[in-house]
């Protein structure tokens, strides 16, 4: 390919991209968290969730069958504080057409979101899968396959539900790798930590009665498969909740009363 080809598919890959990326109009969050409450919840480490209002999200979220079309990872203080004193970047997440970038907790305070972390993780491990995603900061994806961009056009394709995991995986790799899951899931593998494993029994010794015959192996999928839903659904992810957090009691909630629930009690009354 020429280098004059190159570039025009490149520009007309940014330009599919920066489509993609564009919001819908008429999106309204039913449960957002509060920022702060929010902030206090959230844990080095921790995966948000966010359910996406882009054109790109209805296309995740339908082939995924999940309410989560983006996820980006907490890294609390790993960033300084920006010379201008504007609000400290503590997420770090890919943006397709944009690549790996930071952005601050406020970017989503009007989203719906969830937090999920990671039961059991070794303050290592920890520090190990935040410098992987701080260290690809600046990552920026090769968006030359246009074919790759284009299924994402057609936000409900007529395939079986089986298949759709599958057209998400579909193309050269990088526009698929540029889906945000990705590349959050390759740093969790990089200190093997199980999201969702294929488990396996170990060949050839099923009628034995040995431990190891029976010891299952965990096999880690490639990492370009994994999709926000995957860490909602994964067995070794806590989802946390903030406003269960800190303590909630439902006898201070204060309800307002309806019309026909005034009206039975008069009707009672009298």
């Amino acid at each position: 390919m020429s280098e004059q080809s190159s570039t025009l598919l490149d520009r007309l890959g940014r330009f599919l991209a920066r489509r993609l990326q564009s919001e819908s109009s008429g999106y309204q969050p039913y449960t957002p968290s509060d920022p702060e409450t929010l902030h206090r919840t959230l844990q080095p480490g921790d995966i948000l969730l966010i359910e996406g209002n882009q054109r790109i999200s209805a296309a995740i979220k339908y082939l995924t069958q999940s309410t989560w079309s983006h996820a980006a990872l907490y890294v609390g203080d790993a960033l300084p504080e920006p010379e201008d004193g504007s609000e400290r970047p503590r997420l770090v997440e890919v943006i397709l057409g944009d690549g790996c970038i930071a952005v601050p907790l406020s970017k989503y305070k009007t989203y719906n979101t969830r937090i999920c972390r990671a039961s059991g993780l070794t303050p290592d491990d920890r520090n190990a899968i935040i410098d992987f995603m701080v260290g690809k900061l600046g990552l920026r994806y090769d968006m030359r396959n246009i074919f790759d961009l284009l299924r994402y056009f057609m936000p409900t394709p007529p395939v079986p539900v089986r298949w759709r995991r599958r057209m998400i995986a579909l193309g050269s790799g990088d526009p698929t790798r540029a889906i945000c899951s990705s590349l959050i899931a390759q740093a969790f593998q990089g200190v093997r930590y199980p999201i969702l494993p294929e488990t396996v029994k170990a060949k050839g010794h099923a009628s034995a009665e040995s431990a190891y015959s029976r010891r299952e192996i965990l096999h880690i999928r490639h990492h370009s498969l994994f999709t926000p839903r995957d860490f909602d659904l994964s067995p070794y992810f806590a989802i946390v909740k903030p406003t269960l957090t800190f303590g909630f009691d439902y006898k201070t909630l204060n309800w307002a009363e309806r019309k026909d629930d005034q009206t039975s009690e008069e009707n009672g009354n009298s």
